[in-house]
């Protein structure tokens, strides 16, 4: 079985199902169509899978002319049925792995994929998990799942898990050349998952054990957190001290060697970064280990919102102002900056807190022209036009994404206050100028 998919793999001639077409499944399956081979986007969401077989792209940074390239070529489409799976010889699962209302991993996704799976699970067949989890999950939670349907792991099926490393919006790396890192639960699935990976990306780099892959996609996350929450704790620290930690930064990052620079923000978003920490820890504590640095730097990063709105606050009272019944502009619901992607984004915190202290709460990102429904939220809100004349209008105007469509001197002049948690406003006006105060957040 397994030289008969191997030969599939290269030749070109084996079947790729993706579960998930989101921002890891739809450029996973765009970057096998692209190396040749037949794909199907599976989906839940009648309406993503409608658009895409109609050549449409809903992800700003994944252009419509791929999808429809690959609608037309005629090797790849789009589902909600499930049934098809059974005729594919690799699955990629690329579901979403949130966080519960307690912080605690939520696998539920994971499991109900492998369930669906299971049901028509055929010998020969590759599985690879790419959706961000805890060690373990592979051969401890999917692997069971799977084995269910009667066959082994092994001598029947092969199973991988191999992170995804999806950044939306980057210009120097994508899928493509993005290093791979391939972890399965016995030689073979590695072999497997290697040769499938090899055929559309630059390097690929497999490990010993699936375990490894899933811990190494934490580590990477972890490092970032940890860092962000540094950074972040020094602007509250230095902020007492009347010392600006962009500037402190800036000055740091001259040593050519030993430092690394790291910005802070109003909180941390994306699917990634604001989650994993909480699995590694959720994880340790089931082994009877503390993972009390990585507990910390969460702490840390998840007071942002509350903070950025207690010196807008603050702000507001230095202009004889109560934060109940002021104006209040928030700039981008994005996670960060020229993307359409609003996931975990400390944006949504920033707005409900702001409105339960009594704010008038308005946001403009032309990104999003109204708030979307989440699985969190739904806030009702539309987009106010990026208009100097309109923003004039608000008691602060708050800027928690530094679009590049956000950077315009006009937008800001004569602003009565601007509290700026990304450091935005202060390159437009190095002469001088600009709004009547700026307050770094």
């Amino acid at each position: 079985m397994k030289s008969d998919l191997l030969s599939r793999i290269q030749d070109r001639s084996a079947r790729i199902g993706i579960i998930g077409q989101g921002y890891v499944g739809l450029p996973l399956a765009l970057l096998f169509h692209e190396a040749g081979f037949p794909v199907v986007g599976f989906d839940l969401d009648p309406r993503k899978v409608d658009a895409l077989n109609k050549g449409e792209s809903f992800i700003k940074h994944i252009g419509a002319e791929r999808v429809a390239a690959a609608v037309k070529s005629g090797r790849y489409h789009a589902t909600t049925d499930f049934e098809g799976l059974a005729a594919c010889d690799a699955i990629a699962i690329c579901v979403p792995t949130p966080l519960g209302k307690h912080r605690e991993p939520d696998n539920s996704y994971i499991h109900a994929t492998g369930r669906e799976i299971a049901k028509r699970l055929r010998k020969g067949q590759l599985v690879i998990l790419e959706s961000t989890t805890y060690p373990g999950t592979t051969d401890d939670e999917l692997r069971p799942i799977l084995e269910a349907s009667g066959l082994r792991c092994g001598p029947d099926f092969f199973l991988a898990f191999s992170p995804e490393r999806e950044d939306p919006g980057r210009k120097d790396f994508d899928t493509k050349t993005t290093a791979k890192v391939v972890g399965g639960v016995d030689a073979a699935s590695t072999e497997l998952a290697v040769a499938l990976y090899r055929t559309g990306v630059a390097k690929v780099i497999p490990v010993s054990s699936a375990r490894v892959a899933e811990s190494a996609k934490l580590l990477e996350n972890v490092f970032r957190s940890v860092n962000i929450a540094l950074v972040n704790e020094l602007k509250t620290v230095f902020d007492r001290m009347d010392i600006d930690i962009w500037e402190v930064i800036e000055a740091a990052k001259t040593k050519p060697f030993g430092f690394m620079p790291f910005y802070p923000g109003p909180g941390l978003g994306g699917h990634c970064i604001p989650l994993d920490p909480f699995y590694l820890s959720w994880k340790a504590a089931e082994q009877g280990q503390w993972a009390r640095f990585v507990e910390l730097a969460g702490e840390i990063n998840t007071s942002m919102p509350r903070w950025v709105v207690g010196k807008i606050a603050e702000a507001l009272n230095e202009d004889s102002k109560s934060i109940k019944g002021s104006k209040v502009l928030v700039l981008g619901l994005a996670y960060k900056a020229n993307i359409d992607d609003d996931r975990e984004s400390p944006s949504y915190e920033i707005i409900e807190l702001l409105q339960h202290a009594g704010a008038k709460v308005d946001y403009c990102d032309p990104f999003f022209p109204v708030t979307p429904v989440t699985r969190k939220r739904t806030l009702g809100m539309t987009s106010v036009a990026k208009d100097a004349a309109a923003w004039r209008g608000y008691d602060a105007v708050v800027v928690s994404t530094a679009h590049e469509l956000f950077k315009d001197p006009a937008l800001f002049q004569g602003l009565q206050l601007v509290v700026d948690t990304r450091n935005l406003v202060a390159g437009l006006f190095p002469g001088g100028g600009g709004p009547k105060r700026v307050v770094k957040a």
